[in-house]
């Protein structure tokens, strides 16, 4: 078979991208980015499209490195890098290998929604977490889609050949979205063999990733930054008032996110001095304490901040329609805004978001001399383990912990 030339392989990837309805603009956007990518490779004499000529692309153009994925990812590269993997992807599997976003309302190919509908089941069976199940199919589903584009009309038309080809395309991805790509295909192959979906048990297929991934160190904040953000606040108006009760019950609780949103007025038990609720990621019961500055906060929005709606949700958003937050959002903007309010510099690389103030209180307590059991039950963790993350926080602790050289050689 002759290898098509990159001005070629190009008018193929715009044909695909219109047989899978991208809209026209996005073609028209496509068409120009690979137009400067042909006129890199005349340039320098290049016939055809390589890896190498798609990384030197990005060097020369954009400097971006080969290995983007290990660093941080530069902003203007983003589009770059998505157009140079488009071609790369297409040369190699004929297919358009869509980007990783989160999409609602997926449609399954016809062929497949039987044994994704089993899957499913069997995964409800097991009591999966909601969370963990959404995250699991979304991974799920681009392997789907790459079967579908691969013209896999059946489960046992897979082969091992096809299953490292998908592998390939997600050599890109950061190591720990690899592993965790890898786990979900792995499993859901295991499942199709065992469930007689399929004749051969193609999960043996599917590499090991064995590259160690060790967790970074959590962000977290200074106490008094902590306490001049809150100070900063304008509660003289209803949307401070909100962003006020949500930071403090954050910042003192250590309440997810998730948890945060879905609070309702049901959940307040002011007799007790508690809020009780089921976590949406673990599935646990939890009762969190109502301290004094956390209730006066809440009332104090309840009673003059809060806009009048019908929604059960205890927090809801400012802007008509006035509901409960959206699915996806994170809450980001609130912190970041008062953040900025009180001048406080957040260093390079620090993440800085609504779980900082979760992971600052874990650190705070283990500082303060509580064990990892009783950080665990307060955050709300299955076990301890995923608490011992918070021990490297610890840099006083952990200098005690060093062993003295001089000390070891002596033994010798």
């Amino acid at each position: 078979m002759t290898q098509a030339t990159i001005k070629e392989l190009s008018e193929k990837v715009l044909e695909e991208l219109e047989r899978l309805k991208y809209s026209y603009n996005s073609i028209c956007g496509f068409r120009s980015a690979f137009r400067r990518i042909c006129e890199f490779a005349e340039e320098r004499g290049e016939s055809y499209f390589t890896e190498e000529l798609g990384n030197q692309y990005l060097r020369e153009r954009y400097e971006c490195d080969v290995n983007y994925y290990l660093e941080n990812l530069p902003k203007h590269a983003k589009n770059a890098i998505r157009h140079v993997r488009l071609l790369g992807d297409y040369q190699l599997h004929g297919v358009i290998i869509r980007r990783i976003v989160k999409r609602k309302d997926y449609v399954k190919p016809p062929q497949f929604e039987k044994v994704l509908a089993d899957y499913e089941k069997e995964c409800a069976t097991n009591q999966y977490a909601i969370r963990g199940m959404h995250s699991r199919k979304q991974r799920l589903f681009f392997f789907i889609d790459y079967l579908n584009n691969r013209q896999v009309m059946d489960v046992n038309d897979m082969t091992p050949a096809i299953i490292s080809d998908y592998v390939e395309t997600i050599s890109h991805h950061h190591e720990k979205s690899m592993a965790s790509i890898l786990t979900t295909l792995r499993v859901f192959l295991r499942f199709l063999f065992n469930n007689g979906s399929t004749i051969a048990d193609l999960s043996v297929s599917v590499p090991k990733y064995t590259k160690y991934w060790y967790p970074a160190v959590p962000s977290t904040w200074e106490s008094d930054d902590v306490k001049r953000m809150l100070d900063g606040i304008d509660r003289a108006n209803p949307i401070g008032k909100r962003d006020y009760a949500i930071l403090l019950l954050v910042a003192k609780t250590g309440i997810r996110v998730s948890d945060l949103k879905n609070l309702k007025f049901t959940d307040l038990n002011w007799h007790d001095k508690n809020i009780h609720i089921i976590q949406q990621k673990t599935g646990n019961s939890v009762s969190i304490p109502i301290m004094n500055d956390i209730g006066w906060a809440i009332i104090d929005y309840i009673k003059n901040g809060r806009p009048t709606s019908d929604s059960k949700h205890l927090f809801i958003r400012h802007t008509a329609p006035y509901e409960a937050f959206g699915e996806e959002a994170n809450l980001f903007s609130i912190i970041t805004k008062h953040t900025r309010n009180a001048g406080i510099r957040i260093p390079h690389g620090n993440r800085r978001g609504l779980h900082s103030l979760r992971h600052s209180l874990a650190s705070t307590m283990l500082a303060n001399g509580a064990p990892l059991t009783v950080i665990s039950e307060v955050l709300g963790h299955i076990n301890s383990k995923s608490t011992s993350v918070y021990l490297r926080t610890n840099m006083e602790a952990l200098k005690q912990c060093a062993v003295d050289p001089e000390e070891v050689f002596s033994y010798e």
